[in-house]
């Protein structure tokens, strides 16, 4: 797996109910919204996503981070790092914490825009922020590919080491 060509790649929008899921294709160039996942324990959502990254071979997930606007992290940003936390730990891949501020607003703004009515469109926000995620994550890649000489995961351009980024640094 390089910056070139990462793989597959897995995206989640983490919600109390529902978790929003994107894939990439294999050249990890577009995202494609997959069905939302229900949300049931812990455990089952990580068994659920285990068995979602074998069946696409997987190489690298990106769990969008739910930071504040001011950039500190409150009670949702610290259970989007557990959870990404434990779930590296099972998948064995990395993990990349992305962050995700106004996904779900551009995604709703994009659903509206394009004519989906207001019931579809609640049961469609969590993949669109999902994909949206995916594509800004993917769209970095891009942008360094030409900067960066390894493969290693980062956190909104930021190196990590392990499965999950550390909480990113304000400059």
């Amino acid at each position: 797996m390089t910056l070139n060509n990462p793989g597959r790649i897995l995206a989640l929008d983490l919600g109390a109910r529902r978790i929003g899921l994107a894939l990439s294709d294999e050249l990890g160039v577009t995202a494609q919204g997959l069905p939302t996942l229900q949300r049931s324990t812990r455990q089952q959502d990580i068994d659920k996503l285990h068995r979602l990254a074998a069946q696409h071979k997987v190489k690298r997930v990106v769990v969008g981070h739910p930071v504040n606007m001011s950039g500190s992290k409150g009670p949702r940003a610290h259970q989007a790092t557990q959870f990404a936390n434990t779930l590296g730990k099972r998948l064995r891949l990395p993990v990349v914490l992305w962050d995700e501020r106004l996904t779900t607003r551009q995604a709703q703004r994009v659903l509206k825009e394009s004519g989906v009515g207001i019931t579809k469109r609640a049961k469609a926000i969590d993949r669109m922020a999902a994909v949206l995620i995916l594509q800004s994550y993917i769209d970095f890649l891009e942008v360094n590919q030409d900067t960066e000489t390894d493969s290693s995961p980062r956190q909104n351009g930021m190196p990590f080491k392990g499965n999950v980024a550390p909480e990113p640094t304000l400059t």
